[in-house]
């Protein structure tokens, strides 16, 4: 008897002692799970229970300047995501061997999302309604009410390929520019994500009172260029070519600017590629190989032709520069544009001990003005103006020309100009500074720098953009014109222009006879 009550206290006591340290393990766990593993653990459970899928907006549209050319614009398309848990077990294969055969994908990849432990998979992206509506039925068909989302998608289409393609430039997969005006008008273009918020239990059945929550895209602005879809083409036409006639390996760029309000009418850079097919080779030469290219080759490849020329690239101006040190010369009063024999070529002149020769040093230009010194290209005469403007003088027009400077074009990755420090130009570097050699600037900078000459002096900013039209509303914002500052008095600039005309229609260039500013 006593031996029983014994053993029943032992018993207890045991009892007790295991379910104290069961409780106190409990305690420990529980602590655990609180306050270490709290938030992922809340984190995990959201995703489990809340399944959101993001509605993509409509890319803004891109409209040449009269606003009658569609240059980009985002097409409808739809992608496919599955949720892996609502799909039941003995579905999954079923479904990844359907997915794979209507959008032609491989099974095992398809099998492989299908499976995993996620809230959401991405089956394909931006594949057209048609092949949608396919899987659609299906799904009717074969009863599955959860797992499987289409959703609207949007697609960005060029439907001129080439045109203007250094300029536009293109997008990614995720709709993103990744170039041109689509990326450096990213934030206006893009517009506003939404999405589709649905509460869930484990098995995809809706709970709570929200059920699904929906909420609009919003769309992205649109953009009217500067650029004339007449001008563009003509001057794409031609250059190309140009480029193949003459044999310029390195293609070629031409610019057309309004020189009143900075307007880019055309920019046309040679070789261009196809906006729908960025990554794709753009010559018949190129084509031939690019099976048989490393990935580094294509990517060096793609990237030259990706850049804009006309705004990254720099050169030598040679003696389309003259304007430039014609103009600083009238503006300071060394000379004038038509007195007679002021200056006189004898075949070259020599500057601290070095003979630079004219072009044509065989038989001398002689006595001339300064009108007849920039009809014939003479380059003694502007060494001369040169040195009487000395090197302080010079830099500041060349500061007032805004050549020291990028322009600050609304276009990704334009260059900078490639002069000395001003206080290492020497009496031979400002020499051939004079007549356009031994330094480097952009087509853009050259061009903004004379159409400032042609509009009485003011220096305006080059602009691609001249509307963002609100998605919205419907509202037009206008892209102000920037006038930078002053390069030349109006009174110059009307003597340099006439002096331009002499050029054209009785100099060096008359072959251009007929054009005009």
């Amino acid at each position: 008897m006593i031996a029983s009550k014994i053993s029943n206290k032992k018993r207890i006591r045991n009892i007790l002692f295991i379910s104290f340290f069961v409780f106190i393990a409990l305690t420990i766990r529980i602590g655990y799970l609180q306050i270490v593993k709290g938030a992922e653990l809340a984190t995990m459970a959201y995703e489990q229970q809340t399944l959101n899928r993001n509605i993509n907006p409509k890319r803004g549209t891109i409209y040449d300047a009269t606003g009658e050319h569609v240059l980009a614009v985002s097409s409808t398309v739809e992608t496919v995501t599955v949720n892996p848990g609502n799909i039941a077990k003995q579905d999954k294969e079923k479904v990844a061997r359907k997915l794979a055969e209507i959008f032609e994908l491989d099974y095992e990849k398809v099998l492989k999302k299908v499976n995993k432990r996620s809230s959401i998979e991405t089956i394909i992206k931006k594949v057209d309604k048609e092949k949608t509506d396919i899987l659609r039925r299906w799904i009717g068909d074969e009863n599955i009410t959860t797992g499987i989302n289409i959703d609207e998608d949007t697609k960005r289409y060029y439907p001129n390929n080439t045109f203007a393609s250094q300029i536009i430039g293109f997008c990614g997969s995720d709709n993103q520019g990744l170039d041109g005006i689509e990326a450096k008008y990213e934030t206006q273009l893009a517009g506003k994500k939404g999405s589709i918020k649905r509460h869930a239990d484990a098995k995809g059945t809706e709970i709570g009172e929200e059920g699904e929550q929906y909420v609009s895209a919003i769309d992205g602005n649109d953009l009217i260029l500067s650029i004339d879809y007449n001008i563009q083409s003509i001057v794409e036409k031609y250059l190309q070519e140009a480029c193949i006639d003459n044999k310029c390996t390195d293609g070629g760029n031409v610019i057309a600017m309004n020189p009143k309000t900075g307007d880019i009418l055309a920019m046309a850079t040679y070789p261009n590629y196809n906006l729908n097919e960025p990554y794709e080779a753009y010559t018949d030469e190129l084509k031939g190989i690019w099976s048989s290219l490393e990935q580094k080759e294509k990517t060096k490849n793609l990237q030259a032709v990706w850049r804009n020329r006309a705004i990254a690239d720099t050169y030598e101006p040679g003696s389309t520069f003259k304007t430039i040190t014609a103009s600083a010369s009238l503006e300071e009063g060394i000379t004038d544009t038509d007195n007679s024999g002021e200056f006189c070529c004898t075949g070259g002149i020599e500057v601290a001990g070095v003979r630079i020769k004219c072009w044509r040093y065989y038989r001398p230009h002689g006595p001339e003005s300064l009108r007849q010194a920039l009809m014939n290209s003479c380059n003694p005469v502007f060494i001369g103006l040169g040195q009487k403007l000395g090197v302080h003088t010079y830099y500041s027009y060349l500061k007032k020309f805004g050549l020291l400077e990028r322009t600050g074009i609304d276009l990704p990755g334009e260059g900078g100009s490639i002069f000395l420090k001003e206080e290492k130009a020497g009496p031979v570097e400002l020499a051939t500074i004079s007549f356009g050699q031994r330094f480097e600037i952009t087509p853009i900078q050259l061009v903004t720098a004379v159409s400032s000459i042609a509009n009485g002096g003011n220096l305006v900013q080059p602009r691609i953009v001249k509307q963002i039209v609100d998605s919205q509303t419907g509202e037009k914002k206008d892209i102000e014109v920037n006038i930078k500052g002053k390069s030349i008095s109006k009174e110059t600039s009307e003597k340099v222009l006439s002096m331009m005309e002499s050029v054209v229609a009785e100099g060096t260039r008359k072959k251009c006879k007929g054009c005009r500013i």
